[in-house]
């Protein structure tokens, strides 16, 4: 593009368009240069400078989808042991397909919490690879034998291994525990993964309390310091609550929360990522676990859909969430099926279009450090002083003007049938930063368009 060229502007016309936050609009158009967006609204109230734009006619149009709980293992199984003994250059080469299928399903941004996407996300921003935009967390952060602590390997290994950008990490001590997260930030992290609790892949118990409050205080306000937020592994309730005293912005299954720790996620105005497709698809597939480990997940998984339930009815925030992250063609499970986690969302209380907003506004919302405003943001770029914010989450997940171009349309309905949005084959076209990546016969391929 040339000194006085203008960017590309593109036009679409939707029978319905669904913004992600705020009433849908009947016979709207939308209208994108560059990279973001610049007009939305009724047809009958376009700007006669676009009036004579030729654009494509779909139904339903929205914003794209974010998944905000993946990770980008390359790995057949979440056991830490076989993530950590998976050679990088393999979880690099069976991710490019993993990037593909997660933007041919309509997800144009997703939150990596522990994985590669940290290291991959260059090579999507510089066009080798086609995926979503890739907000990472880098590693998890454990105790000494926590959730993220592969206890199948030698521990001399294991650290050695961290050195080398492994996706686990672990640390001790107040000390250690910030060292951790100034690395992560290093290694290019714009949020923080902290493990309170066992989990249901790993060898520890689920309601085990992991980190003390020092530890976990001390790595909340060295993020915040950063201007990032904090997400919560946490199953068992006293790891909640300590999640939820130190300050983390949003919680991952928090499966056993009572009534107390749902009362005190409404109060701190957290978000909450219940990850259902993970837990339904570890429940309904035994033999993808050991004994030990598929106990632990029926222990879970009715106990995390009765808090999910629990919470709606609270009004807790919800950011949807699927925790994806295997490579493995064997298994009825791989990225790409994202979209399955608006099913259970609408199953467990969620009118469709509170899922909708669920999966694309509230995406951006699970980076921010702070509370924010339930609406548009209207705030500006800077403080009354001129200084500009310490960080800023992408202006992505709603149809607005200023947004980022990502914005996707499906064939049928998205509030009459829901799992529409489960269906890669009904996404009939998918635009990232104003660029056309799918359309009908052209689904999205590891290899880019050619330009």
């Amino acid at each position: 593009m040339t000194l006085h060229s203008r960017p590309p502007v593109v036009r679409v016309d939707a029978a319905l368009l669904i913004p992600g936050r705020g009433p849908p609009i009947t016979n709207a158009t939308l209208v994108a240069e560059g990279k973001k967006i610049t007009f939305v609204g009724k047809q009958s109230t376009l700007p006669a400078k676009y009036a004579q734009l030729q654009g494509r006619v779909v139904p339903f149009l929205l914003p794209g989808l974010w998944d905000c709980h993946v990770h980008f293992f390359g790995a057949p199984s979440f056991a830490p042991g076989v993530v950590t003994s998976t050679p990088p250059a393999l979880a690099g080469a069976r991710s490019a397909r993993d990037l593909a299928a997660t933007l041919n399903a309509g997800f144009t941004s997703v939150r990596e919490l522990g994985g590669y996407g940290s290291q991959i996300a260059a090579a999507v921003e510089e066009g080798w690879l086609v995926g979503p935009s890739i907000y990472s967390s880098v590693s998890m952060l454990s105790q000494t034998a926590g959730h993220g602590d592969a206890r199948e390997e030698d521990m001399a290994v294991l650290c050695s291994k961290m050195e080398q950008n492994m996706p686990f990490y672990i640390c001790d001590g107040e000390a250690e525990c910030q060292r951790a997260v100034r690395t992560m930030i290093r290694r290019g992290a714009t949020v923080i993964k902290v493990a309170t609790t066992g989990g249901g892949s790993s060898t520890d118990d689920l309601q085990a309390r992991q980190f003390s409050d020092a530890e976990l205080l001390v790595m909340v306000q060295e993020v915040q310091r950063a201007g990032l937020a904090v997400a919560a592994h946490c199953h068992g309730k006293e790891g909640i609550k300590a999640a939820l005293r130190a300050g983390c912005r949003t919680l991952e299954h928090a499966s056993f929360a009572n009534d107390e720790c749902i009362a005190l996620m409404k109060e701190k105005d957290v978000l909450f990522v219940p990850t259902r497709t993970a837990i339904n698809f570890a429940l309904s597939n035994p033999q993808a676990w050991t004994p030990e480990n598929y106990r632990k997940i029926v222990q879970l998984a009715e106990a995390n859909l009765r808090t999910y339930t629990k919470a709606i009815r609270a009004g807790v925030r919800i950011a949807l969430g699927t925790d994806i992250g295997l490579s493995a063609t064997t298994l009825p499970i791989n990225h790409g099926m994202n979209g399955k986690e608006f099913v259970w969302a609408v199953e467990a209380g969620l009118t469709p279009l509170e899922a909708i907003e669920a999966g694309t506004a509230r995406g951006p919302e699970s980076l921010m450090t702070n509370p924010i405003a339930h609406g548009d943001d209207e705030s500006d770029d800077e403080s009354d002083d001129g200084e500009p914010p310490l960080t800023k989450a992408p202006k992505s997940g709603q149809l607005s003007v200023g947004f980022d171009a990502d914005f996707i349309a499906v064939s049928d309905n998205p509030l009459l049938d829901i799992a529409v949005l489960a269906n890669p084959e009904k996404v009939t076209h998918v635009w990232k930063g104003g660029k056309l990546y799918k359309e009908p016969g052209k689904p999205v391929t590891i290899l880019p368009p050619v330009h």
